[in-house]
C-alpha cells in the first residue's frame, strides 16, 4: 500500500478540479490531483461543448491558456426549433459564447494545472471516504492497478462529478453538506461528434428541438460548419429515452447530416437541480458537477464549475493557514457560489420543475408563443419584465395558451422571489436551518402553482 500526504486532494481531473488544484498549487500548497481516467483519457469527458461565459476565467489557468481549444466563436444565439407549430424562435444569448473541443480543453486545463506544480496521479479510482473521530474527512483511499493508495490530505476536494462516490461513502450527517440528492434530479444525457459532409447553415447559432418526451431536448452545436456535436438528453423522472437509437433517427431526418460520420461518441448523467444548499463540512468540499453547479435549464456548468473551483481552493488555503478546517471555516465558499451564480441557478430551477408539469404539446405552444427576447432573459438570468405593448402581442399570439401563460408569469414570479432570498444567504451555519426552512415555503408556492410533484 502506497500513502500520500498532500495539502489538498483533489478527486476528479475535470473543470472545477482542475481550477481548484491550480488555485491552491498557485498559493504554495501541496496538491495532488486523483484522477480515474489513464492519462491519454483524462480531460474526455461527455459534454455539449457550448461554453457560455468565454470572456473570463479565474487566473490560476487563465482564458488565453485553453483558447486554442476554441473551435466557434461566432455564435451568438440559440435556435429553438418547434417541428409541432412550424416555428423557429432566434433567442439571443447574453454574454460571450464559443464552442469548445471538449477533450482539447480538458488536456489543457491539465496542463495548466500541472504548470502551477499540480500532481496528477491517473488510473487511480477513489473507493472510500476516510474520516476521523469527530467526522472530519482526513482523506481517500483508492486502487491504481490492483494496488490499495491512501491519500491523507488536510481537506479534499469532491471535483468527482455527478452524483460522486465520495457522497455515498463519506458520513456527512452532521454537517449542512447537502444530502437531498436523488437521480430523479438529474437527466441522461447522450452525445456524438459528427461531421458532415457540407457546411451547415447555423454555424452561428447553438440549435435546440425538443424531445417527444417532457423535460427534454435535442441540440446541435457547430464545433466548425462541418463538425458538429449532436445530443440529446432527458430528466431522469421520465420514461427512460433510448438515447443512441433516438438521436440516430433524429439524424437520418435532417438533411444536413446525410452521409455524416461519427468521430466520437460519450454518454453521462449531468445534474438539472439547483446548487447543492451547502457544499461544506469538516474537511471537505464539493464542486462543479459534484455540486449540482449546473444551469438546470440547459446544462451548461463549465465557466461555473472554474470559478467554484477557484473559491473552494481560496477558502481551502485559508483554513488551513489558520490550522482549521472546519465547516465554519470552509463556509464562505457557499457564500460566493451563491452570490456569483448558485442564487441565479436556484431561480431557474423553478422552470425545470414548471416543465415537468406541463404537456409536451402545451409546453411548446407556451414557447412558440412568448418573445424570444424576453425568454433568453428568463432562461438565463432567471428574471425577465414586459412592457404593455408587448404584452398586448404576446396575448394575441398565445390565444389558446393563455392559462399556461398565467402559469408561466407565476412561476417567474416565484423565480424572482427566490433569487433574492439567495442574495440573503446566511454568513453562519447557524442560521442556514431558518434560511432553508423559508427557501422550502417558497419552493411549496411553486409546487402549488405548477401541479409538479416536489423535487427535493
Amino acid at each position: 500500500m502506497s500513502t500520500y500526504e498532500p495539502d489538498i486532494a483533489v478527486v476528479g481531473a475535470g473543470t472545477a478540479g482542475c481550477y481548484a488544484a491550480a488555485t491552491a498549487a498557485e498559493a504554495g500548497l501541496d496538491v495532488v490531483v486523483v484522477e480515474r481516467k489513464d492519462e491519454e483519457e483524462a480531460g474526455h469527458i461527455a459534454c455539449g461543448d457550448a461554453l457560455k461565459g468565454a470572456d473570463a476565467f479565474p487566473d490560476a489557468i487563465p482564458k488565453e491558456a485553453i483558447e486554442p481549444a476554441f473551435t466557434n466563436t461566432d455564435v451568438t444565439h440559440g435556435r429553438f426549433e418547434i417541428p409541432s407549430h412550424d416555428t423557429v424562435l432566434e433567442i439571443p444569448v447574453p454574454g460571450e459564447l464559443a464552442v469548445i473541443d471538449r477533450w482539447e480543453y480538458g488536456r489543457r486545463i491539465i496542463d495548466g494545472a500541472a504548470a502551477k506544480g499540480v500532481d496528477f496521479h491517473y488510473d487511480t479510482v477513489v473507493q472510500d471516504v476516510t474520516q476521523d473521530d469527530d467526522g472530519r474527512v482526513t482523506g481517500v483511499r483508492a486502487k491504481r492497478k490492483g494496488d490499495v493508495v491512501e491519500y491523507d490530505a488536510e481537506v479534499v476536494v469532491d471535483a468527482a462529478g455527478s452524483l460522486s462516490i465520495l457522497q455515498d461513502k463519506a458520513d456527512l450527517s452532521d454537517a449542512t453538506f447537502d444530502t437531498n440528492v436523488s437521480y430523479s434530479q438529474f437527466c441522461s444525457a447522450y452525445r456524438e461528434v459528427v461531421e458532415v459532409q457540407e457546411p451547415v447553415e447555423w454555424t452561428d447559432a447553438l440549435v435546440f428541438k425538443p424531445t417527444t418526451t417532457a423535460a427534454g431536448y435535442v441540440w446541435y452545436f457547430p464545433r466548425t460548419s462541418t463538425e458538429i456535436n449532436a445530443g440529446l438528453g432527458f430528466q431522469m423522472t421520465e420514461e427512460p429515452m433510448k438515447l443512441v437509437e433516438d438521436l440516430k433517427q433524429d439524424l437520418r431526418n435532417r438533411a444536413e447530416f446525410a452521409g455524416a460520420t461519427v468521430k466520437d461518441k460519450l454518454g453521462a448523467a449531468l445534474p438539472t437541480r439547483r446548487p447543492y444548499d451547502s457544499a461544506v463540512a469538516p474537511g471537505f468540499v464539493a464542486v462543479g458537477d459534484a455540486a449540482g453547479h449546473v444551469n438546470p435549464t440547459t446544462g451548461g456548468g463549465i465557466a461555473g464549475a472554474a470559478y467554484a473551483g477557484k473559491y473552494a481552493a481560496e477558502q481551502a488555503v485559508r483554513a488551513i493557514g489558520e490550522g482549521d478546517t472546519s465547516e465554519e471555516a470552509l463556509w464562505h465558499y457557499n457564500e460566493r457560489v451563491m452570490d456569483h451564480f448558485g442564487g441565479r441557478y436556484a431561480g431557474l430551477d423553478v422552470y425545470n420543475i414548471l416543465a415537468t408539469a406541463v404537456d409536451v404539446d402545451d409546453l411548446m405552444g407556451l414557447l412558440a408563443s412568448l418573445p424570444g427576447e424576453k425568454l433568453a432573459e428568463a432562461l438565463y438570468s432567471g428574471k425577465t419584465s414586459m412592457g404593455w405593448k408587448l404584452k398586448l402581442r404576446t396575448a394575441i399570439d398565445s390565444y389558446g395558451y393563455w392559462q399556461q401563460i398565467r402559469d408561466f408569469y407565476q412561476v417567474k414570479g416565484y423565480a424572482e422571489e427566490l433569487i433574492e432570498h439567495y442574495d440573503r444567504y446566511p454568513s453562519k451555519p447557524g442560521a442556514f436551518e431558518i434560511w432553508q426552512e423559508q427557501r422550502d415555503d417558497l419552493m411549496d408556492e411553486v409546487y402549488a402553482v405548477t401541479g409538479a410533484d416536489p423535487k427535493y
